[in-house]
C-alpha cells in the first residue's frame, strides 16, 4: 500500500447526529420528508438517529481503538447556518469535533453537503434555483474559515446525482419532487455550487488541505446504447463538467425535448472545472442496463427505491436488468469486480486524477446472538473481495489514495428509515448502546496489516 494511504470510516449528518432541535439548528428537506406521512419506511425520521451529537467522544474512542486513520463526516448545514445567519453552537459542535480527531492521530475529511439542504433554502426553490449555489458557496467559506487550518480533506459535495435526480425527478428523496427539468437545473446548480465552493474553500483552508468532491458513478453494463444513454445522466452530467469537458453533446441530445439548457450561463463550465485534488468515489454494486422492447413489463432493478418517475431522465427507453445474487439487505448485488472495473476504467479515462474510495460496504439483517455476538460474516466477505479488487486496480496503475468504509455506525438510511444496518458498529436504536460487530474487529485487523480470518 503507497504511503499515506488513508485507512477510514464514513458517516453523514443527518444519519447519525440526532439532537434536530437543539443548539440552534433549522430544519432540512430531510427533516420535513422524514416527517411527512408515507415517505420513509415506518414513519422513521432523523430525530434522534444514533445521538451522535452527545455521543461523539465515544465514537471517536472507538475509532482510534479500531485503528482508523481519516473520518469521513459531514456538516450539517442546516446546524451551523439559518435565516442568513451563522450559528455559533453549531459552529463550535464541528471544531470540537475536529480537534478531539487530530487529538486522536484521526485525519478529519469533512464533506459540506451531504444532501441536508435548509429547509428554507428549498421553500425559496432549491436546488433548481441557481441562489443555492451563491448560499452554498457563502457556507463553504466561512467554514473554511472556521475550521480549514484544521481538516486534512473538504469535499464539496455527496452524490449530486442522488440530490437531482433522486430528489428532484424520482421523488424518493428529499425533497420528494417530480420534475425532471427541476433535476436537470438542480445537477448544474450543484456542480456550479461545487465550483464555487472549491475556489473559496482554497483560498480558506491551509495549503496543505485536499480538496474534492465525491461521486456515485454508476458501473454500468450491457447494451451499448442503454450503457451511453444512461452513462451520460448518471455519471458524465457530472464527471465531464468537472473534469473540464464541459457537458456532454449526448446528453444534451438526449434531453432536449424537455430543456434547452439556457440555464447554463456563459463561464459556469469554466466555473464548474475547478482544479480537484482527489475524486472521490463510491461504490456499491455494478448495474445492468439494456434497450426495452416498449411492450413487456419494464423491468426497474436499478437499486434504488421505485418512486413515481425515474431517476434517470431522458431514459425512458432503458430497462434495469435483475442481476443474479447474492444480494445485500438493499437487495444489491455483491460483485467486487465492478469496483475494480472501474477503478481502471477512470485510470484509463482521466489520468491524472488521484481517486479515494470514499463509501463501500454492506447492509445486511444483522442479529445479536444470545452471547452479545454479531457474527456478520458476508459483511468481512464483502469487505475482503473489495479490498482484494481495489488492491488490483491498484496494481494495474489506479491512483487510490484511501478507502472508507461505510459506515462506521449503524444509522438512519434515509428513506429506508432504521430497517437497514451498514455499520461496522451495531447501534441499539432504544439505547443507543454501541457493540463491535466482527466486521469491526476484521477491519482492526485488517488496518493494523495482520490477517484476519
Amino acid at each position: 500500500m503507497t504511503e499515506g494511504f488513508l485507512w477510514g470510516a464514513a458517516t453523514a449528518a443527518y444519519q447519525i447526529e440526532g439532537a434536530a432541535q437543539e443548539d440552534g439548528r433549522a430544519p432540512s428537506i430531510w427533516d420535513a420528508f422524514s416527517h411527512t406521512p408515507g415517505r420513509t419506511l415506518n414513519g422513521d425520521t432523523g430525530d434522534v438517529a444514533t445521538d451522535h451529537y452527545h455521543r461523539w467522544r465515544e465514537d471517536i474512542a472507538a475509532m482510534a481503538e479500531m485503528g482508523i486513520g481519516a473520518y469521513r463526516f459531514s456538516i450539517s448545514w442546516p446546524r451551523v447556518w439559518s435565516g442568513g445567519a451563522f450559528n455559533r453552537k453549531g459552529v463550535d459542535f464541528y471544531s470540537r469535533l475536529v480537534d478531539a480527531l487530530l487529538e486522536a492521530g484521526i485525519a478529519p475529511v469533512a464533506t459540506l453537503y451531504h444532501w441536508d439542504l435548509p429547509q428554507e433554502l428549498e421553500d425559496l426553490g432549491g436546488w433548481p434555483t441557481r441562489d443555492t449555489a451563491s448560499y452554498f458557496a457563502e457556507y463553504a467559506a466561512y467554514m473554511g474559515r472556521a475550521l480549514g487550518d484544521r481538516v486534512h480533506t473538504w469535499t464539496t459535495l455527496n452524490e449530486p446525482w442522488c440530490s437531482a435526480f433522486l430528489g428532484y425527478a424520482a421523488g424518493v428523496h428529499a425533497p420528494g419532487r417530480t420534475d425532471p427539468v427541476d433535476a436537470l437545473k438542480a445537477a448544474h446548480h450543484l456542480n456550479l455550487a461545487h465550483g464555487l465552493a472549491s475556489r473559496v474553500l482554497r483560498a480558506a483552508a491551509a495549503p496543505s488541505a485536499r480538496h474534492s468532491i465525491t461521486l456515485n458513478l454508476h458501473h454500468l453494463r450491457g447494451e451499448a446504447e442503454a450503457v451511453r444513454r444512461v452513462d451520460a445522466v448518471s455519471n458524465r452530467v457530472f464527471l465531464d463538467p468537472l473534469l473540464g469537458r464541459g457537458y456532454p453533446a449526448d446528453l444534451l441530445a438526449d434531453t432536449a425535448a424537455l430543456t434547452d439548457w439556457s440555464f447554463v450561463r456563459d463561464g459556469d463550465e469554466e466555473t464548474i472545472a475547478a482544479p480537484l485534488d482527489v475524486l472521490g468515489v463510491n461504490y456499491y454494486s455494478p448495474t445492468l442496463v439494456r434497450t426495452w422492447d416498449g411492450v413487456s413489463s419494464r423491468v426497474h432493478a436499478d437499486g434504488h427505491k421505485e418512486g413515481a418517475a425515474t431517476p434517470f431522465v431522458g431514459c425512458e427507453g432503458v430497462e434495469f436488468v435483475e442481476q443474479p445474487g447474492p444480494y445485500t439487505a438493499m437487495g444489491w448485488p455483491v460483485d467486487a469486480t465492478g469496483l475494480e472495473e472501474m477503478l481502471l476504467a477512470l485510470h484509463r479515462d482521466h489520468p491524472g486524477v488521484p481517486l479515494m474510495i470514499t463509501e463501500n460496504g454492506a447492509a445486511f439483517d444483522d442479529e445479536v446472538d444470545a452471547g452479545g455476538r454479531i457474527r456478520d460474516e458476508r459483511r468481512v466477505s464483502y469487505l475482503r473481495d473489495h479490498l482484494a479488487a481495489m488492491r488490483r486496480a491498484m496494481a494495474a496503475g489506479a491512483d487510490v489514495r484511501g478507502y472508507f468504509a461505510w459506515s462506521l455506525l449503524d444509522n438512519f438510511e434515509w428513506a429506508y428509515g432504521y430497517d437497514r444496518r451498514f455499520g461496522l458498529i451495531h447501534v441499539d436504536y432504544p439505547t443507543g448502546e454501541r457493540r463491535w460487530k466482527d466486521s469491526a474487529y476484521w477491519y482492526k485487523e485488517h488496518i493494523s496489516g495482520g490477517d484476519p480470518r
